[in-house]
């Protein structure tokens, strides 16, 4: 007589397995966390609030800077010792306004070096201009 093994029925799985929902989770939360201060991340800048154009006259002045870091100030080549005296002159006239045009060539430090001492200067109306080459 042969014996033949019974293997017994088998019992349905009844439990999740939630171990991969968790890990999900977790890499979600994580995401949140480090996205949510780069979305917040503000840079204060003082905007017109006047919703209409002004009609008052402006007085630009160019202030540029070459590929080899060289200062124009209008035109004129300067000397670094210049700028502060020249942006001095330029804050008493009250329709004075900046524009600094920089080669795209130019040393990004050079021009940081001079936004600072324009800024240490206390100019508050500034506009840059173009992304082409002085004209020499």
């Amino acid at each position: 007589m042969v014996k033949v093994a019974r293997v017994p029925e088998p019992v349905p799985f009844s439990a999740i397995n939630v171990t991969p929902f968790i890990d999900v989770m977790l890499v979600l939360l994580i995401v949140m966390i480090l996205s949510i201060p780069i979305a917040t991340h503000k840079v204060p800048i003082d905007l017109p609030s006047d919703p209409k154009p002004s009609t008052r006259i402006e007085r630009p002045h160019q202030l540029g800077i070459d590929r080899v870091g060289g200062l124009f100030w209008d035109g004129r080549r300067i000397a670094d010792a210049e700028l502060l005296g020249l942006l001095a002159v330029m804050q008493r006239d009250t329709a004075a306004v900046l524009h600094i045009n920089t080669d795209p060539e130019a040393r990004y430090e050079r021009f940081d070096s001079v936004l600072a001492v324009v800024k240490h200067a206390g100019v508050e109306r500034l506009g840059f201009v173009g992304n082409r080459p002085l004209e020499d």
